[in-house]
């Protein structure tokens, strides 16, 4: 039943704030709780002014395309390889988490949508929805949804509830995701930031010398999260639990985790003689590659010139989004 009124229950919290006490407030208990020690999950890294190496001349020497199916060629949409000059921008250090996320959903009444699988995994659930429940159907939910590893069938109702939100604030730290390119515009201002363009975005993950990713140009599947070592099953990881995934300006998890949407619309680039029908204003760029594929991951889908694109009323499963801001 929580599912269905959940987004009513999210969106309207806010109203409720000024008649509850602080301890009260459905779903806002949790929201921004659970910070790894010692990080601020708003904090920004300054990218200084100048030039930078953005896209890249690589082929499919190894003919991937061919050998995994993909019904588009691989690297031609970053030709050519070519110097961009950007003035000083900053830009988060950490994807924005489900805390925050759900912040923004309790005060911002509205202007953003609540990601699908919180309706599924527990997330969703205020603690006034846990206290009016009974004992039977909060063991169907910390087992169905929660995915509680622990005998439930003894716990009693206090007990549930706390295992409960534990959960939460662990999922807390999450990278969001399932968020749509507008849920993440909504948010990057109501924080008084922007969506970063694409080419800011690769520059801070790549550097100014146009590192193949963001720790330099050896692939490790170990520095990063594709999947295999995430918190939740959609592989999907608490932000920066990879300390290595750092770019040379200090922000983490630009390769790996999830998918980040940016400012821009999906075209070509200056200079290039390839064509493509998803060209135009009908699709936003993601950038750096998602969780969620483990020991199959493809290095190429984590490389800081790697263009993907998305529409822009989607969302999924391994999508999220940083924000950036004007200097």
């Amino acid at each position: 039943m929580y599912r269905r009124f959940l987004q009513v229950l999210i969106i309207g919290a806010v109203v409720m704030a000024g008649a509850c006490s602080k301890n009260s407030t459905p779903l806002a208990q949790s929201a921004g709780a659970g910070q790894a020690a010692g990080m601020d999950e708003g904090a920004m890294v300054v990218v200084p002014a100048g030039d930078f190496i953005m896209g890249s001349n690589r082929v499919d020497k190894a003919g991937l395309q061919r050998q995994y199916g993909f019904e588009t060629p691989l690297y031609l949409n970053e030709h050519p390889e070519h110097t961009v000059h950007l003035d000083a921008f900053k830009i988060d250090v950490y994807e924005v988490t489900n805390g925050e996320y759900k912040a923004f959903l309790l005060k911002a009444r509205g202007r953003g949508h609540v990601p699908e699988a919180w309706r599924f995994n527990g997330y969703g659930l205020a603690r006034s929805q846990a206290d009016a429940m009974d004992v039977a159907t909060l063991r169907k939910i910390a087992v169905n949804d929660f995915k509680l590893d622990m005998d439930t069938r003894t716990m009693d109702k206090a007990a549930l509830i706390a295992a409960m939100f534990k959960q939460q604030q662990i999922m807390d730290k999450l990278a969001v995701t399932g968020v749509t390119w507008q849920d993440g515009d909504a948010y990057c201002r109501w924080r008084g930031k922007r969506l970063p363009s694409e080419a800011e975005w690769e520059k801070a993950a790549r550097g100014p010398k146009g590192l193949e990713f963001p720790w330099g140009d050896k692939w490790d599947p170990q520095i990063t999260n594709t999947g295999e070592n995430a918190d939740n099953d959609q592989g999907i990881a608490a932000v920066g639990s990879f300390p290595r995934n750092k770019s040379p300006y200090g922000a983490y998890d630009m390769s790996g985790n999830a998918w980040e949407w940016v400012a821009d619309w999906y075209q070509a680039y200056p200079g290039s003689t390839y064509g493509s029908d998803a060209f135009g204003k009908k699709y936003k760029v993601i950038r750096g590659g998602g969780g969620g594929v483990g020991h199959y991951a493809l290095s190429y889908f984590f490389r800081g010139a790697t263009r993907q694109y998305a529409d822009p009323h989607m969302s999924a499963e391994d999508v999220g989004f940083r924000c950036a801001k004007d200097i």
